[in-house]
């Protein structure tokens, strides 16, 4: 029996989680602004900014990909509540409304961006949740009576498919506890939203490859799979700049992983040849993640060039 999209009457489930998530990062980002010393109400500011910017940029983004469905009826574009939010346009509204206020408070961008990483992961698995009762952003058919259960696999209709969407809810709350723990260890400004995008771009790399309602973009591609890569590379490439020279060609690993993720898809493999390449791509991220928050890897400071190389 399929969930209600409803919590009652015609209040949707996806909007309350949409909401919960939200509050949930506000609290957290409340307590990382005075971790971080950062000044009096920032964490409101930023609120103010970052939230409506957020929902445009994840609205437009959504309804780019996939306008056909919006063409014959462009007012339906507005209907947030019935679903369509893309995290990557949510993202990059949310990086423009901190450089904004960065800008007019003063504040260190990077800082802001820190703040704000632990509670936006996980304000993305609370939000994921939406798509379960919405019945969207599952993945392929399993016709194995064997893994038709949840979590494993979602009821869509008749048939079982795989419940991606709760792949990623728990990847985004593995992700939380990684940054949150550990994000006393990380000294240097940026370091915290450039582990956040590492992580969760390589985890959405793979789950967004055993989609079935993923936004293509030019050539048949995965838009979201295309951004993963390209911003696992970046993070890497700003990673390259900051560490010692004798640590910089660790960094290469992801770019060995991208290679492993496409060739099984340009050479036209099944679905778990190109899950086993996107799998050696997040692991390989992964890898790069924790050589980049080695603090015998960073540049502390002018007295490194006399500290032991690593």
């Amino acid at each position: 029996m399929p969930a209600s999209r409803f919590i009652f009457g015609s209040l949707p489930w996806y909007s309350v989680l949409v909401t919960t998530g939200i509050l949930v990062a506000f609290l957290l980002c409340s307590a990382e602004e005075k971790r971080l010393q950062l000044p009096k109400d920032t964490a409101v500011d930023f609120a103010l900014m970052v939230i409506p910017l957020g929902v445009i940029g994840a609205r437009i983004y959504y309804v780019l990909f996939s306008w056909e469905a919006y063409r014959n009826n462009p007012i339906s574009a507005l209907y947030i509540w019935e679903g369509g939010l893309a995290i990557y346009g949510a993202v990059i509204g949310g990086i423009l409304g901190a450089w904004i206020l960065a800008r007019r408070k003063k504040i260190s961008l990077l800082s802001l961006l820190d703040m704000v990483s632990p509670g936006l992961v996980l304000a993305q698995g609370i939000g994921r949740w939406g798509n379960f009762f919405n019945m969207e952003a599952y993945g392929e058919e399993i016709t194995s009576r064997t893994w038709q259960f949840f979590p494993a696999a979602v009821q869509i209709g008749e048939k079982w498919h795989m419940a991606t969407f709760f792949y990623e809810s728990a990847a985004d709350v593995a992700i939380f506890l990684g940054l949150w723990l550990t994000r006393g260890k990380r000294t240097r400004k940026g370091d915290t939203f450039l582990c956040y995008l590492l992580l969760y771009g390589a985890a959405r790399f793979v789950i967004e490859g055993l989609r079935t309602d993923s936004l293509y973009g030019f050539a048949g591609l995965r838009v979201s799979q295309v951004l993963s890569m390209l911003m696992c590379l970046a993070v890497c490439l700003v990673c390259a700049w900051r560490c010692k020279p004798a640590c910089r060609w660790l960094l290469l690993l992801p770019a060995l992983g991208v290679a492993t993720a496409c060739a099984p898809a340009m050479a036209g493999a099944g679905t778990g040849l190109r899950t086993l390449g996107a799998a050696c791509f997040s692991l390989l991220a992964i890898t790069a993640c924790g050589l980049m928050i080695r603090r015998k890897c960073l540049r502390e400071g002018e007295g490194d060039a006399q500290r032991e190389a690593c």
